[in-house]
């Protein structure tokens, strides 16, 4: 057995980590967002995109990271735009996407020269028309998120085929030629559709893509308009659970050649776009997070962690009936034999600070280091990391085997300098 067996990432120790970087804090391991948009770029067909979803992680440095080996950005807001921009990802590699843009989201696209704004509604269409128009920019490429008339197969998180906020219903895209006409300044260009979250399926992708391009290709002829781009979304998953089966990305692309090929010998010049957040960035993360107190509550064993929910709200099961562990290990002990069953929580006022529940592992004691594994998708910024003044957690990201911070800690006077205190007068 080795002398040092604790959990390492790029030969760097978790608790060299916590020691230079403090807890609880998030690690990025560079290798792994290589490897994830390798592993996908190199399955798909031959002139399928790769876009990142920055909701998925908005650190700039992830985004950076990921933009620098080609991959393009899909934004959901303003400050997402600005930090693919700083990230240097190419404008023309770029689409803005939400179902709630504001004006000003709207000049900042026309400003930047996107690649397209992917509009949700017939109102934002026109609202973009009138800013091109004041910004003088010419025709102002857009294309129209469709909510298709067909259900999704095997998502978790069903985003068609029902009533929904986002996108525009088929049947309306369909009757739209008239105003697709009128517009001056700006080009629709193509269609958008994404179907759900963490298909784990090859088949059911390849069901969806292979009706999405149908879709987009017979309202294209419909609307008597060439068809440069089509999102067909992306919602690839991640094994996240026990008896969950990684999704067979070689299976993927095979089964992608033949619907894509098809279309493309058909479409020749049309720009295809997956978009990926989750499969990109969740195996590159570890939350790492230390043991304050090891206690027994009426026969249970509990870990409470100096950070929990607050930084990780998806490992309490949000749309989940029965809540599931993430992964988890002990960072130093990684190898060693399950002995206790533990539940982890973290700091907060809530029975809901659960990070994960009865979950094995060797003896915990006061100041180890738990690791809550594929921590690297809707993380910090997709909980509620202000909820009793913890603030943010810092985050790093390990590249060649050198660690860098890319997101400072929250300390408590940063968090109270936006508040100001009013002034009361009546006191007595």
């Amino acid at each position: 057995m080795s002398e040092n067996p604790t959990k390492r990432i790029q030969g760097l120790a978790a608790e060299e980590l916590a020691k230079e970087f403090g807890t609880p804090l998030f690690v990025y391991d560079a290798q792994v967002l290589a490897r994830q948009l390798r592993k996908i770029s190199e399955a798909l067909p031959v002139g399928v995109d790769v876009f990142y979803s920055l909701k998925a992680n908005p650190n700039i440095s992830v985004c950076g990271f990921l933009g620098s080996r080609g991959a393009g950005a899909e934004v959901s807001s303003l400050t997402e735009l600005i930090t693919a921009l700083r990230a240097g990802v190419d404008p023309a590699d770029i689409i803005f996407l939400g179902p709630g843009k504001s004006r000003a989201d709207l000049e900042a696209c026309v400003s930047a020269g996107i690649h397209a704004v992917v509009c949700e509604s017939l109102a934002e269409l026109q609202l973009l028309d009138d800013v091109a128009a004041a910004r003088g920019a010419g025709r102002c490429p857009a294309v129209l998120r469709v909510n298709p008339g067909f259900l999704s197969k095997g998502s978790g998180l069903s985003m068609g085929g029902k009533p929904r906020q986002f996108g525009i219903d088929e049947q309306e895209v369909r009757r739209a030629g008239a105003l697709l006409r009128s517009l001056e300044h700006v080009e629709v260009k193509g269609f958008h559709a994404y179907m759900g979250t963490r298909f784990l399926d090859h088949q059911d992708v390849v069901a969806n893509t292979l009706n999405i391009l149908a879709m987009a290709e017979d309202l294209a002829t419909q609307l008597d308009m060439e068809l440069s781009v089509v999102d067909f979304g992306g919602g690839l998953g991640v094994a996240y659970f026990e008896n969950e089966s990684e999704l067979d990305t070689t299976e993927l692309g095979e089964g992608l050649e033949g619907p894509v090929g098809d279309f493309r010998a058909r479409h020749p010049d049309c720009r295809l776009i997956m978009e990926l957040g989750r499969f990109l960035t969740a195996d590159a993360g570890t939350y790492v997070t230390r043991a304050v107190y090891v206690k027994e509550s009426m026969g249970e064993l509990f870990v409470v962690a100096d950070g929990g929910t607050n930084h990780h709200m998806a490992a309490v099961g949000i749309g989940s009936f029965v809540k599931r562990n993430f992964p988890i290990v002990h960072l130093g002990r990684p190898a060693a034999r399950p002995t206790h069953t533990y539940t982890v929580t973290g700091p907060l006022c809530t029975p809901n600070d659960t990070i994960v529940k009865k979950a094995r592992l060797p003896e915990v004691r006061p100041g180890d280091l738990l690791g809550i594994e594929r921590s690297g998708a809707y993380g910090p910024t997709a909980s509620p990391g202000l909820f009793l003044s913890h603030g943010y957690p810092a985050e790093v990201l390990v590249h060649d085997g050198h660690a860098t911070l890319v997101r400072e800690r929250d300390t408590p006077e940063e968090m109270l300098s936006r508040q100001h205190l009013a002034v009361f007068k009546d006191a007595s």
